[in-house]
């Protein structure tokens, strides 16, 4: 009998490791936190995987979909954990999470520093500049290939995030973009990062 490979022991064939992902009820607390919180973990969506590094929070602040309550936004404040994906400009798609069980919310994932993947994010982007693939949430969506078929689907089938390993040095501001609530520091991005968008 041929000599074992490492992943055998006297007991039999260790299994192979298994990938954890963020489950529901991550998403199911209250927005900020979970803002904070997706800061350093890892997007997965098919072959291409990115760190996130930037997120904006949404609630039923004035700049909040949640408050038109529009059709375009009934994932939105329906429920939580689940892919909330709207287009803007006639142009970009931007991805985010639902929050919170009680309240509408969800979390606008502005940047990624792309881990995997990186050849098909360059040929969706039309560059090879790594710190312009996904820094800015339209870039983002086109590098991971994120359209309106992801709207209203749980998290952890199409899009799964892997928990951080270590916590980043974060820090807030104002959002970007916008016109109403302008005074509320609801943007969370890893200080240290050279992918943020801006």
């Amino acid at each position: 009998m041929g000599q074992g490979s490492s992943s055998e022991t006297a007991a039999g064939i260790v299994p192979a490791k298994s990938t954890t992902y963020l489950e529901s009820d991550f998403f199911s607390r209250e927005t900020l936190t979970v803002a904070r919180d997706l800061i350093g973990t890892t997007l997965v969506v098919g072959k291409c995987q990115g760190r996130i590094v930037e997120v904006e929070a949404y609630k039923d602040d004035a700049a909040s979909h949640a408050v038109t309550r529009c059709h375009k936004a009934r994932t939105m404040f329906s429920t939580f954990g689940h892919v909330y994906v709207y287009f803007i400009y006639g142009m970009y798609y931007c991805l985010n999470f639902t929050t919170e069980a009680n309240a509408a919310g969800a979390v606008l994932i502005r940047a990624a520093e792309p881990l995997c993947g990186i050849n098909l994010m360059s040929r969706r982007r039309g560059t090879s500049d790594p710190r312009k693939l996904a820094s800015g949430p339209g870039k983002l969506a086109q590098a991971f290939g994120i359209d309106l078929a992801f709207n209203g689907k749980p998290i952890g089938r199409t899009v799964k995030i892997k928990p951080r390993e270590s916590t980043p040095l974060i820090a807030a501001s104002t959002r970007i973009g916008i016109t109403k609530a302008t005074d509320l520091e609801w943007r969370f991005f890893d200080k240290d990062s050279p992918f943020v968008s801006r």
